[in-house]
């Protein structure tokens, strides 16, 4: 596979909007983590998108959930890589391919709300366009002007990872030339109620490698980035390693058996020695087997000295947007030169054996291993290098 020019991406979480608010919070070392908007009678933390999101137009009104207005300011914040996307390849060359856990389960839970206690739905509820899986793809093929091939994928945890690896084999098909990837996910009752039931949330701030960590928090956000056969690279997807072990439904590995084989698969992809990589965003959830587990993977496969950090501590858990949103900070780091403190994480945990340190870091990282995990063991490891 050859590399794939990323020409442009945009970000949304509970840091902000765009590039240079995401840079200000992770630089400060400031979690973006809070009380939950969303009712629940337990107590944790979550990751809130901290600004409101603006209406669609009247034309996409019918589609507007709280999922296609994130899509659409992702869109939005993707217009000019995509103007000159346009002009490059024609409109059918350029394809959608996102991913998402929770879909519009959130417009629905509200919907479903109203008619329990009024004994109708709302009057502008529409499943097939506020609910389903690819209801938000109209949105987004209509605001971008393109359209190519589009689907929605659902992987869980790895969904948004998987859309970078489907464009890349449809781009080496010569089916597309151009792929607008990413993911977007909402807070909902659901989703918190399903982490808690398995007793897998921190009642606080999560904590990844920490030895007083007790869980994960889950956030909302998404982000997409626009891919292309060559163009004006901003960063390169160099590779996507993914494998599926299908250890147990819900606990990882806990040698890290799929994760090991996510990067080595990445690694060979790209015809690169483990020395290459100069950074590891790792999945690093904050429950005590993913981080275990994750901390062994990275060790046999790259190295213990390899700056390892969790973002997670700063956004929340994203679900089926985290892989995006962490392809998007380990672009960041190729951009900017340095990574963020792996927040909470002192005191680090004794069978932590890989490089997480609580300061900024700076230097070179041409070269960033993105890793995303997922429920049924199915894993995703992107390479982000420079051009």
């Amino acid at each position: 596979m050859r590399p794939l020019a990323v020409t442009g991406y945009s970000l949304i979480s509970a840091l902000g909007r765009g590039r240079e608010q995401h840079l200000a919070g992770l630089a400060a070392g400031r979690t973006g983590l809070g009380p939950s908007p969303v009712p629940i009678e337990f107590e944790t933390a979550v990751g809130g998108l901290p600004f409101e999101l603006p209406e669609l137009g009247d034309e996409l009104q019918p589609w507007s959930t709280r999922l296609s207005r994130m899509a659409a300011v992702l869109t939005a914040d993707l217009a000019e890589p995509l103007a000159r996307a346009r002009e490059r390849w024609r409109p059918e060359r350029i394809g959608v391919i996102l991913g998402t856990s929770t879909a519009g389960a959130e417009t629905t839970e509200v919907a479903y709300r109203e008619m329990v206690e009024h004994g109708t739905f709302p009057g502008g509820y529409d499943f097939h366009r506020q609910h389903t899986f690819g209801a938000s793809l109209y949105v987004v093929r209509a605001l971008a002007g393109v359209d190519g091939p589009s689907w929605m994928i659902s992987t869980a945890c790895t969904s948004s990872g998987k859309s970078f690896a489907t464009a890349q084999r449809l781009i080496a098909a010569g089916v597309i030339d151009a792929a607008i990837v990413g993911g977007v996910d909402t807070l909902c009752s659901m989703t918190l109620q399903g982490f808690q039931s398995l007793q897998a949330l921190d009642s606080g701030v999560c904590r990844p490698f920490s030895a007083e960590r007790n869980g994960i928090n889950i956030g909302e956000g998404g982000a997409f980035a626009l891919v292309e056969r060559d163009g004006d690279a901003r960063v390169l997807l160099e590779a996507v390693g993914e494998t599926s072990d299908a250890y147990h439904i819900s606990a990882p590995h806990p040698e890290g058996a799929g994760a090991r084989a996510a990067m080595t698969a990445a690694l060979v992809q790209a015809g690169l020695e483990p020395g290459d990589v100069d950074h590891v965003n790792a999945h690093g959830t904050g429950t005590a087997l993913n981080d275990i587990a994750e901390a062994k993977a990275i060790a046999a496969v790259l190295g213990r000295e390899v700056p390892v950090v969790s973002t997670k501590a700063f956004t929340g858990h994203t679900l089926g947007a985290a892989a995006a949103i962490e392809f998007a900070f380990a672009a960041l780091a190729v951009e900017e030169g340095w990574i963020p403190p792996a927040l909470g994480v002192d005191p680090v945990d004794p069978e932590i054996e890989v490089s997480v340190r609580p300061e900024v870091q700076r230097g070179e990282f041409r070269r960033v291993v993105s890793n995303s995990f997922a429920f049924g063991g199915n894993n995703v490891s992107l390479i982000v290098g420079a051009p």
